[in-house]
């Protein structure tokens, strides 16, 4: 029960001298008439009347009204060890009731329950508020960036840049991971994660992050949206990403403790070295990580470290056998031409996914395309020359014929068969705008070698040519009305046609 303020008593014990009766006494000080009671009686049995003598203390007072009992003697009973049982508490399952169960068992004559959980409480007040939250043992792993840079200077330039400094820390032992790198990006972000994972030896269930932009797509109180790049590497190691909540640091307090101790532990120590490359600098901050992992606190009695083996180690998932290969996640859509641009070069999807939201995975070799989670293409990748990879059985039905012509190879083919089929389809796809524009004509005309032969074609075409008539509808009727015949017999000094109507090239000077 809270007690009383002492001039509060005082006041009751007054005003009892001056004749009211409880109720109104109890009404005028707003305290219950049962405590009220407590206290009047108190105050008999403790000798106290009104006046109180002048030269007695609230203490004094509160001494005399509430005699400690000798149970209340801490050095009566045993004392539980509380920093054993605040490291216990971490441990999956395990409770106050329980470790007061274990306590009472070596100890018979120890604390009541009540009263164990209330020495607790009081001796956990005073920790450190990096202290104060319970997290199960391989649970937690708390990540950010340090607000402070590094700088490291380009041994032959003299150019200066700033390092990023990384630090994670897991929730049970506040064993801490530190690095540096050159930015904060996505890339940079994730390859600290896969290191910090392989430095602790295991993966924690979750990582608890900051709401930067390499992490967090969209930032939400109730519905954070988790960059697709990062959930890939969360999904390989087989952990869960869950956001801090915007403008509430609290909820990462034990990476903002580990942030501040690797300031003053390993940054200030370096703050006069002068860095030349970011393995330098990294080389330079492990011993004195080692250190910080070390150190014993002198409130728990163990170092990080030592708690980390007891607690979080065993609690650790195992790393993934295959390593996590880099890859990046782009949200695209196929254009009108079957095709998605990644990285100023153009891949090939199915026709039938045009103008379609996409997903696409990026490694340094592959890009693969993703569609409502199943992969509809791969290609191997290539670098921005905003040139064309495309797949054949990507193309519908009618583009198919044309993958692969070219004006060369129409007439390489042309020529094969003679002299004069590739006059008669060169010009063909002069005559067009467009060359490919009359592939389909060259085409037509190419299969007529098939079903008349190649020696009648050739013909076919020296007789289409002296008629003018450069198309497939003219050559195909010459062949089946077998005109090619009749110009293999024409001598080449005679007229193409001979008539009394017709004049010789003697009637013209």
């Amino acid at each position: 029960m809270k007690r009383a303020p002492m001039r509060k008593i005082r006041e009751a014990l007054r005003l009892r001298a001056n004749g009211m009766s409880t109720r109104e006494i109890a009404s005028s000080l707003s305290v219950g008439r049962t405590t009220l009671r407590e206290y009047l009686s108190r105050a008999n049995r403790a000798g106290l009347d009104w006046p109180l003598p002048v030269d007695l203390s609230d203490s004094d007072l509160e001494a005399r009204l509430f005699p400690q009992r000798k149970g209340d003697d801490l050095g009566a009973i045993p004392q539980p060890d509380w920093a054993y049982v605040h490291a216990e508490l971490r441990q999956k399952g395990v409770t106050l009731s329980l470790l007061w169960e274990e306590y009472r068992a070596v100890h018979p004559d120890g604390y009541g329950y009540s009263r164990y959980c209330e020495l607790y409480t009081r001796w956990e007040g005073k920790l450190s508020p990096v202290m104060r939250q319970r997290h199960p043992a391989g649970e937690r792993l708390f990540v950010d960036y340090a607000g402070a840079t590094f700088d490291v200077v380009c041994p032959k330039t003299g150019e200066v840049r700033t390092a990023q400094l990384f630090v994670a820390t897991l929730g049970a032992s506040n064993y801490t991971y530190v690095e540096a790198s050159w930015t904060q990006s996505l890339p940079d972000w994730k390859s600290a994660h896969a290191r910090a994972f392989e430095f602790f030896g295991g993966v924690p269930a979750q990582v608890v992050c900051d709401n930067l932009k390499s992490g967090v797509t969209k930032t939400c109180f109730y519905d954070p949206e988790i960059n697709r790049t990062y959930a890939d590497m969360a999904g390989h190691y087989d952990t869960a990403i869950v956001p801090a909540r915007p403008y509430k640091p609290k909820d990462k307090a034990k990476v903002e403790g580990a942030v501040l101790l690797a300031e003053r532990w390993i940054m200030a120590r370096l703050r006069n070295q002068r860095f030349f490359s970011l393995d330098e600098l990294n080389a330079a901050i492990r011993p004195l990580l080692d250190q910080l992992n070390g150190k014993v606190t002198r409130h728990l009695g163990s170092s990080r470290r030592d708690l980390f083996d007891r607690l979080d180690k065993p609690a650790l998932k195992p790393l993934p056998v295959e390593p996590y290969v880099y890859a990046e996640w782009k949200q695209c859509r196929a254009g009108l031409d079957y095709h998605v641009d990644i990285g100023r070069h153009y891949y090939s999807v199915p026709h039938t996914l045009l103008k379609q939201k996409l997903w696409a995975r990026i490694t340094a070799r592959t890009v693969e395309v993703y569609f409502k989670g199943q992969r509809v293409a791969s290609h191997i990748r290539t670098s921005g020359n905003r040139q064309h990879s495309t797949c054949r059985d990507h193309m519908p039905a009618h583009h198919k014929f044309r993958e692969g012509w070219t004006p060369e190879k129409v007439r390489l083919q042309a020529a094969r068969i003679g002299p004069n089929t590739e006059a008669f389809v060169e010009v063909i796809m002069r005559k067009r705008k467009h060359p490919e524009q009359g592939y389909r004509t060259c085409m037509g005309v190419l299969r007529l070698a098939k079903a008349f032969g190649a020696d009648r074609l050739e013909h076919a075409c020296a007789r289409a040519a002296e008629l003018n008539a450069y198309s497939y509808t003219s050559l195909n009727s010459i062949l089946k009305n077998g005109l090619d015949r009749a110009s293999r017999h024409r001598t080449t000094d005679e007229p193409a046609i001979t008539h009394t109507n017709i004049r010789g090239a003697e009637n013209f000077h």
